[in-house]
């Protein structure tokens, strides 16, 4: 294919990525982000190209363009970039350590935006709430996604070895699950070889799984499945299941379903109260921008959290479900009387164990902020679609050449894929060089071993503008690679 077709296939779909970007109502939310530029993903240092711009000032030197260009970042289904009011509000929460000391935990500022230190946990479960479709009550924030997954567990996982004790999960599960699924079931004393369910697809070469699929695996294993641990979205794949009909399933066959939701939240609308969701847990670094390693999240349906007796009860322990405790599930009101009878408080607050970072909620709190300016996930959805089709059309234009190195293998049908797209390569040794080329292009994206290249336009801060560079730059990076 000659030089002038191939500037002819990229000028027609950059023409239309303007258009589209112009058209974008939340194309202002980028600037609420600091998007790395092509220098500072180069860097080995950690000097401020602030700096630096300005000593290139003070001697009249025109900035190289690396240090004006922002990088191409689709990789918001690993890390999220960070929000420009992150370091503000955590600048806040240290000015109030500062100043007050322990009197942060108690004492409102008249000029701080931030909540005190005991209530930072609730006003993160309130902007949470709207983001996975639950009552606040029903969401805390706490811990990470697998502590919190065990603590679910620890809670409703109730095997019985003569009647429910297995655990249904996917065949591909993110680690971390397949880790603490196994451990539970040893925990209990079983095996994981009677009681430990994989569910895979004999029909897909790609590691898709249908509805039919996973209500197969429980119709057959229904009578001595106690759990059921599904993501919302497969973090291999990008495959969205249908969370509503899988839930209703399990709870025709009495079983209790946890799902994991981190590549889920902030991506895809959830309703989990109106579907009934029993429990669900998830992290808040990857399309919640919180950081890396931030604290997680977690919904407990409010059925499975109620509270009935009082703490003056001869026995108030009859009125809740039986769950791992610490003394910030206790009653806030009587939190600190530091009495040693535990008494929860209802909803998901009530399976809380220690107080939790400040600086991790405050952090998280920030862009949670972003998503209220945006109005939600419902039109963040709106332009992800957009994005991530548009995504799979710039894929489709390059060149025949390069298109024989890769294969989608997200699902074509925009209702069964968040905005993530995951490319499968020709050959396992194209990763490491194809990374490589797009990485020295100023071109952040992830992969999963062994050959898996995983592309996430996210709609808060990316443009169709991005999608083109890296289709752009992902035909280089193919061709050089297979030299």
């Amino acid at each position: 294919m000659s030089a002038s077709s191939d500037q002819s296939r990229f000028s027609n779909i950059r023409a239309q990525a303007e258009i589209l970007d112009g058209e974008d109502g939340l194309r202002h939310l980028r600037d609420e982000f600091h998007v790395p530029t092509k220098a500072d993903i180069k860097r080995t240092t950690l000097e401020h190209h602030q700096q630096k711009q300005q000593q290139q000032q003070d001697r009249n030197d025109p900035a190289p363009a690396d240090e004006t260009t922002t990088c191409t970042y689709l990789c918001g289904n690993s890390l999220g970039l960070q929000p420009k009011r992150t370091a503000t509000r955590i600048n806040q929460y240290l000015q109030t350590w500062s100043t007050q000391a322990v009197q942060g935990h108690f004492k409102p500022l008249d000029d701080s935006p931030l909540p005190t230190w005991l209530d930072a946990d609730a006003r993160a479960a309130k902007l949470m709430a709207p983001i996975v479709g639950a009552d606040e009550s029903e969401v805390a924030v706490m811990q990470t996604l697998t502590a919190n997954l065990h603590l679910l567990m620890s809670a409703f996982y109730r095997p019985d070895p003569k009647g429910k004790h297995k655990i249904i999960l996917e065949s591909k599960a993110f680690p971390s699950d397949h880790f603490a699924v196994l451990s539970q079931i040893r925990h209990h004393g079983l095996s994981p070889d009677t009681s430990m369910v994989t569910i895979e697809s004999p029909y897909s070469e790609n590691a898709l799984i249908t509805t039919y699929d996973i209500q197969s695996v429980i119709s057959k294993h229904a009578a001595d499945t106690a759990l059921i641990l599904l993501p919302g979205i497969q973090y291999y794949t990008g495959q969205l299941l249908d969370i509503p009909t899988i839930t209703a399933f399990a709870h025709k066959h009495d079983i209790f379903i946890i799902w994991d939701l981190a590549h889920a939240v902030g991506n895809v609308p959830l309703h989990l109260r109106d579907w009934d969701v029993d429990a669900a847990v998830w992290c808040t670094y990857k399309y919640l921008n919180g950081g890396p390693g931030c604290i997680g999240g977690m919904f407990i349906n409010s059925r499975n959290s109620l509270v009935t007796t009082t703490i003056t009860d001869e026995e108030p322990e009859r009125g809740y479900g039986k769950r791992l405790s610490g003394w910030w599930g206790n009653d806030k009101a009587t939190r600190f009387q530091m009495e040693t009878k535990f008494h929860p408080v209802k909803g998901a607050a009530g399976f809380q164990l220690s107080n939790p970072s400040i600086l991790d909620i405050t952090s998280l709190s920030a862009s949670l902020e972003v998503f209220e300016l945006a109005g939600g996930v419902s039109p963040l959805r709106k332009k992800s679609k957009k994005l991530t089709a548009f995504l799979e059309q710039a894929l489709s234009v390059l060149s025949e050449d390069a298109k024989k190195l890769f294969k989608i293998i997200t699902p074509s049908d925009p209702d069964q894929r968040g905005a993530q797209l995951s490319v499968l390569l020709a050959d396992d040794d194209l990763l490491n060089p194809v990374m490589k080329e797009l990485e020295k292009g100023g071109v952040i994206v992830d992969e999963r071993k062994p050959n898996v290249v995983r592309v996430a336009p996210a709609p808060l801060y990316n443009s169709f503008a991005d999608v083109v560079a890296f289709a752009e730059a992902f035909e280089a990076a193919l061709l050089a690679a297979q030299k």
